[in-house]
């Protein structure tokens, strides 16, 4: 009998290593461009450096909170992008390098070009399906409001808004238009 009960709490502890802590699935950039291949999705990028503190913040509380985790999942294909690399990485035909290799920290062209330059983290860009950046959202988010940004873009949204921005454009220069006759 003790050998059973031994047995069943050895086992039952080894049933908890065995099960995997659910999480983002972070892929690289030839697997999202694999992936793309056979369904479309948005692309979310973050891209961090290794000694940032808010980088590791983001992973310790907004990228474990199960929303967020089963949101992005299912709505985004998502990469994971040291902006500090030294290798080359190919996306979209292009080639991206560190353009300080012999500096102490590096700065991957990939990152630079999805930032425009502005190089802060964490920092985290939107793709569409097509691979145009939506949108940058710098700094550490908390779950809630980054929730909110990562369903902004993956409803399409932005477009409506864009589309409403536009209009009150139109109405506003038909109206000083109207007043300057």
């Amino acid at each position: 009998m003790k050998f059973l009960i031994t047995l069943f709490i050895v086992s039952m502890s080894f049933s908890g290593f065995s099960q995997a802590k659910p999480g983002i699935n972070w892929m690289t950039l030839p697997q999202v461009e694999e992936a793309m291949k056979t369904q479309k999705k948005k692309i979310f990028i973050d891209l961090y450096t290794d000694w940032c503190g808010w980088c590791k913040r983001m992973d310790a509380t907004t990228f474990s909170d199960p929303t967020i985790i089963d949101y992005i999942n299912r709505n985004y294909y998502c990469v994971k992008f040291n902006a500090e690399r030294r290798d080359t990485v190919r996306f979209n035909n292009f080639d991206f390098y560190d353009v300080s290799p012999t500096a102490k920290r590096g700065t991957n062209l990939f990152a630079y070009s999805v930032l425009e330059g502005k190089m802060s983290y964490p920092s985290f860009a939107i793709l569409d399906e097509s691979y145009n950046r939506l949108f940058i959202i710098a700094g550490y988010k908390s779950p809630e409001p980054f929730l909110g940004n990562l369903m902004f873009f993956s409803t399409n949204e932005y477009q409506r808004y864009s589309n409403f921005l536009y209009e009150q454009f139109q109405k506003q220069t038909q109206q000083q238009q109207g007043q300057a006759k």
